[in-house]
């Protein structure tokens, strides 16, 4: 294993790893699309690489050398990227990407992953450097509150249901998993039953836990730090609609650029909020009864 950065080791921490490994880490600047092809000539030559640094230039800046250097060549290269969505807080719209699951799940043979929590990411990275072919792993920059622990199981392609419940279903990512669980507790106090699924892997899809909710509850909400267009909720709806159709609602960025601000007041803004779930809920549960 080996790790490729670009000028944001330190603030990602992958200097520990230089630390403990001072001859398999490489710096080299903020030249983020020579990151991903040394990262591709690394994996050719055999090695395990993970790409680290800022989502939006680990995505979108280095978008078509990730699609022709890694995927279309299958190469086993695994791109961990940090600070990514609203959180990044005070650097503004042009450090928030709030697109990159929708980049990267669009890329033929790459695997998504969007771990909960400090627990979940270790175990993503554990994950992805035992499995062979691309993945694009994202994290937010901002304290999460911890909702797996280190005994849970975890593996790639494979959801877990957090809390069962049986009148609507609600689906997270990342740190909206969080804000998941605080809106099943609200819907609780009114008598609501929530499902409460923790999609870590976004591609590949665990179709049979989100039929058997759809099936089980007859109503999905879907919550991202990321656009609503071709996020989690697309891809649910997808799955959904192709299997059975069911009302869902989609908590997330709207189709616009973010903003200067403080993480958690840019979250309420937004409406990444468990009010909005709960709001997403009410709004799916009355569709479904009509």
């Amino acid at each position: 294993m080996v790790v490729v950065g670009a000028d944001t080791t330190e603030s990602i921490k992958t200097i520990e790893f230089a630390k403990a490994f001072p001859d398999r880490l490489f710096q080299l600047g903020i030249a983020e699309p020579n990151m991903i092809s040394v990262a591709a000539g690394l994996a050719a030559a055999g090695k395990i690489p993970f790409a680290a640094t800022y989502s939006v230039f680990g995505s979108a800046h280095t978008y078509n050398v990730i699609r022709q250097n890694v995927a279309y060549t299958n190469l086993n290269v695994k791109i961990f990227c940090s600070h990514a969505g609203l959180t990044v807080g005070p650097d503004g719209a042009t450090h928030q990407i709030n697109e990159d699951i929708a980049l990267m799940r669009g890329i033929p043979r790459m695997t998504v992953l969007v771990p909960a929590d400090g627990p979940e990411t270790a175990k993503c990275v554990d994950a992805a450097g035992a499995m062979k072919g691309p993945v694009y792993c994202r994290f937010s920059r901002t304290n999460v509150p911890t909702v797996t622990s280190a005994e849970d199981g975890f593996a790639i392609g494979k959801a877990r249901v957090l809390r069962d419940g049986f009148d609507v279903t609600l689906i997270g990512c990342g740190i909206m998993v969080a804000r998941c669980l605080e809106a099943a507790a609200t819907l609780e106090r009114e008598r609501i039953s929530a499902r409460v699924i923790n999609l870590s892997t976004v591609k590949p899809l665990d179709l049979a836990t989100i039929d058997r909710a759809a099936r089980e509850t007859g109503g999905i909400v879907t919550a991202e730090e990321h656009t609503v267009v071709h996020g989690i909720g697309a891809a649910v709806a997808s799955a959904i609609a192709a299997n059975h159709p069911v009302p869902i609602a989609m908590v997330g960025v709207q189709d616009v650029f973010g903003e200067s601000g403080e993480a958690e007041e840019l979250l309420h803004k937004y409406g990444l909020t468990a009010e909005k779930i709960v709001e997403g809920a009410h709004d799916v549960l009355k569709r479904r009864d009509r």
